[in-house]
């Protein structure tokens, strides 16, 4: 038996940080690797999709975003089992109770709407854990599996939350006790936990079984987020007793939010830099947070500031990242000398230099200027 295991596609996602026609697209993108999710279904022969929570981003989504993403999981054409998660409970608001939703729902979807069994097929269960409001009281998962019989039914329990092994306040009531995950599999009662909450592809244990599909396509950037972008197909053999398990992962992801720093000392450093960025590829599918720290003259800052704002243009974003940027600006000796200026000009431009030099409080302003005017006179551009 063969089924996919993804979570997290958190459809009506908008992203602050992305440019203005560069959302849209981002939308778009995440709709699309569900609906693709049809073709890897039917190339891997799998049975069912089960989604392991957030399927929205929220309860509170236009209707537009609603009806697309319903259309998007009607080519899937295979089964798809949803399970709301921490992002899309089902509370009084619940976007999986609304009159939009049930009268768009396509055949091929449900709700896992309650705890406990759901049956699949003669011999095959799904155990869900779902949530009814952005704040369990409780570990949901437990629950469901504390009286599970092992009984020779295969079953797959798809649950949505953080893991005590790795959270460290163990005292938050809803975390999933990862104790009670393995005393389930050790006693044979089930035979693969389809997790979500984490954005990034990961294995639980050492049990094999246990998984955290992560998001199918990017949400946050690789140093927060280094694996995402996958779907798990996963194998269970029905025919041997042990019903062994095999899970492989498939990227689907095209996005990528990358995580940049560099040290900029020269204009050699900002040229690097500018190769660096020419060099990464998709760029309209691609957002940069920046982290800069270093020392430059006026005119190489004018040349970094030049850099930055071409390729703002060309990425989806390039976005600075100000814990992780300190750039000092300090004019050069001789950096203003031949601007080909004179008289009251040539003076205000010596002030300028002296207060940029400074550690007063216009010393800021004065850069900015300098730069300002270097760029004017055509000597900073990159």
């Amino acid at each position: 038996m063969r089924f996919i295991h993804t979570a997290d596609w958190q459809l009506g996602m908008t992203r602050y940080f992305l440019n203005g026609e560069a959302q849209p697209r981002y939308s778009a993108a995440r709709r699309d690797v569900v609906s693709g999710m049809g073709t890897l279904a039917r190339d891997a022969g799998a049975e069912f999709v089960v989604v392991a929570g957030d399927v929205f981003e929220d309860n509170q989504l236009a209707p537009r975003d609603v009806s697309q993403s319903l259309e998007a999981m009607r080519a899937i054409d295979i089964p798809v089992y949803l399970l709301p998660g921490n992002h899309d409970p089902l509370d009084a608001a619940s976007v999986y109770t609304s009159a939009l939703f049930t009268a768009e729902r396509p055949d091929n979807v449900t709700v896992l709407d309650r705890a406990g069994v759901h049956e699949v097929r003669p011999g095959l269960q799904i155990v869900a854990a779902p949530w009814r409001s952005k704040k369990p009281t409780s570990d949901l998962m437990s629950e469901v599996l504390e009286d599970l019989p092992a009984d020779g039914v295969t079953r797959i329990v798809v649950g949505h939350g953080g893991i005590d092994i790795f959270e460290p306040d163990k005292d938050k009531p809803s975390l999933i006790r990862m104790a009670a995950l393995e005393a389930a599999i050790e006693r044979d009662a089930v035979h693969y936990i389809a997790l979500g909450d984490k954005h990034s592809r990961t294995q639980v244990g050492s049990t094999g079984r246990i998984w955290y599909s992560g998001s199918p396509e990017v949400t946050n950037y690789d140093d927060i987020e280094p694996d995402p972008g996958h779907v798990l197909v996963v194998d269970i053999d029905e025919d041997d007793p042990r019903l062994p398990v095999r899970v492989e992962a498939q990227h689907v992801g095209r996005w990528r939010f990358v995580t940049l720093c560099r040290t900029v000392d020269s204009s050699r450093d900002v040229a690097d830099l500018d190769i660096n960025l020419d060099l990464m590829p998709d760029k309209e599918r691609t957002v940069v947070r920046m982290g800069l720290n270093g020392s430059l003259t006026v005119t190489d800052k004018a040349a970094l500031d030049a850099c930055l704002e071409k390729y703002a243009r060309l990425f989806a974003a390039l976005a600075p990242w100000d814990k992780q940027t300190d750039i000092a600006v300090i004019p050069a000796d001789g950096e203003f000398d031949d601007l080909g200026i004179g008289g009251f000009a040539a003076a205000a431009v010596n002030e300028l230099v002296s207060t940029a030099r400074s550690d007063g409080e216009d010393a800021d302003d004065a850069r900015a200027a300098l730069a300002l005017l270097l760029r004017l006179v055509d000597k900073g551009v990159a």
